[in-house]
């Protein structure tokens, strides 16, 4: 048996309450993949900004 909090216990249930093992396996892949292309959205977005400060010679 594993212990788990209370607090825990309910968190996860709120977020994975009634979704199947490798549903709730595959909603975290997603998570992750989301956080990481938005972190590569965000990089590419700086990026552009600098590149466009750059060439209006606002270095």
């Amino acid at each position: 048996m594993i212990e788990v909090t209370q607090p825990n216990y309910h968190r996860w249930r709120q977020q994975f309450g009634g979704m199947q093992a490798e549903e709730a396996k595959r909603l975290t892949q997603l998570e992750k993949e989301n956080a990481r292309l938005k972190k590569l959205l965000a990089e590419a977005e700086l990026e552009k900004a600098m590149l466009k400060d750059h060439a209006e010679g606002n270095f």
